[in-house]
């Protein structure tokens, strides 16, 4: 079931980009104008759309820290164990 979903996915990878953006910019927008900013803790709460930049950022950081290590020592070549 889950194949058939990311095969109908990526048979529209466009469409599916446009709607992702266009559904990230509406929520952006619905914060900006609807969500209450008066109990912040800091003052970058109250940049519109920061945690969504924010999480994007980490995750991308994330990968990069990952392959880093991967390449550092996890990922070996396929005959280590053969000597």
């Amino acid at each position: 079931m889950i194949v058939n979903i990311i095969e109908f996915f990526r048979a529209r990878l466009k469409a599916t980009i446009r709607i992702s953006l266009v559904v990230l910019a509406a929520l952006v927008v619905w914060d900006a104008l609807f969500v209450s900013k008066e109990h912040v803790h800091t003052f970058v709460e109250r940049i519109p759309g920061f945690w969504a930049a924010f999480g994007f950022v980490a995750c991308v950081v994330i990968i990069i820290v990952s392959k880093w290590f991967g390449h550092l020592g996890i990922m070996t070549r396929e005959d280590y164990y053969d000597d």
